[in-house]
């Protein structure tokens, strides 16, 4: 094992023959260090390989360039867009981003949320499994911004930025019934996750709205995967031609993919005359898959952005900024899986 012990900026003084605070300024001024100083003190650090402990500088400074993003499914390509979209918006603020899935889980979200508090992170980006009214309140006593991201929250609480995911609902509830599918069912996961329940309740709106002409049966998931949309597909499968849905909406596109999977691989059923599919996020597999797929779009990377610039003009402007909530509309992409 290698024991040795990490040269330390009194070393990189000692060799370079200058003060602790010469080295501090070449560090963190070198504009006020003479150039052949920088060049001394820089040969010294490379010769000992001296790297500057940033955690404990920004400790003691109080705050940190360092943010914290935690979604509910890193394996779902909608939540790496955002990602990406938070993280460009960071770089280009002169910030990073640590990334954090809590996979649907309240303990592991709120085991994400202590380890960012200890590190002492200057804000998070947060797409919650459940409510966290009284940890945004805690995390902001503690001097860490919080912004809710493919989320709404309470503006007099936070920032947040989301899509309006009953209007989703309604709307791919009401293409299935343009094309005159009025046996629908819905796939999802957990209806406590906000997104999932207010994909339903859109849902459920449209179709009340007929008077009773369709119908809407929901088909729970064990998780928002394309195995659970497999698992879920199969079952349809088996039920009687007469009973089984004509259409599904799907609460995302990787279940909307197990499920074509399902019927077509397994269950020996054509997309769309059988059953047709609609998913949501529209990622990009949604365009490539054996019968392509209809989704409601979300502006996956402009979340991100925008709620990572939001989380910024919070950090760097606390008495000025102003908590807003912005909420994007979904858009219908229309394809084969509801094409006939």
């Amino acid at each position: 094992m290698d024991k040795r012990i990490q040269p330390s900026i009194s070393d990189v003084a000692k060799l370079a023959g200058v003060s602790l605070g010469t080295v501090s300024n070449v560090l963190n001024s070198p504009d006020r260090v003479r150039t052949e100083t920088v060049e001394k003190v820089t040969r010294a650090i490379v010769q000992l390989g001296f790297v500057r402990n940033d955690a404990a500088r920004q400790l003691k400074a109080g705050k940190s360039r360092a943010l914290g993003l935690v979604v509910l499914d890193t394996s779902n390509p909608f939540f790496a867009e955002l990602a990406r979209g938070a993280e460009n918006a960071a770089v280009e603020s002169g910030y990073q981003i640590f990334l954090g899935n809590s996979a649907s889980d309240p303990l592991r979200e709120a085991s994400y949320l202590k380890m960012f508090q200890e590190q002492r992170l200057s804000g998070l980006l947060v797409s919650p499994v459940r409510e966290l009214r009284d940890q945004a309140r805690v995390l902001r006593q503690m001097g860490t911004q919080m912004v809710f991201v493919d989320s709404k929250a309470d503006p007099s609480m936070a920032c947040s930025v989301s899509v309006d995911d009953i209007a989703g609902g309604r709307l791919a509830i009401e293409h299935l019934l343009k094309i005159d599918r009025n046996r629908i069912g819905f796939v999802g996961g957990s209806l406590e996750i906000s997104q999932v329940g207010d994909r339903y309740h859109g849902a459920k709106e449209a179709v009340r709205k007929t008077r009773g002409a369709a119908t809407l049966k929901l088909y729970g998931a064990k998780s928002q995967d394309v195995i659970s949309g497999r698992e879920v597909g199969i079952a349809i499968a088996r039920e009687p031609e007469s009973t089984r849905p004509n259409a599904i909406f799907a609460a995302n596109d990787l279940l909307a993919i197990g499920l074509l999977q399902a019927f077509t691989m397994i269950g020996g059923l054509d997309v769309p005359r059988d059953i047709a599919i609609i998913g949501y996020d529209d990622i990009d597999f949604a365009e490539a898959t054996v019968v392509p797929l209809t989704s409601i779009k979300q502006p996956a990377s402009l979340l991100g952005k925008t709620a990572l610039q939001m989380l910024v003009d919070e950090i760097e402007n606390p008495s000025e900024h102003i908590h807003r909530l912005v909420t994007f509309q979904p858009e219908l992409v229309v394809r084969a899986s509801t094409t006939i």
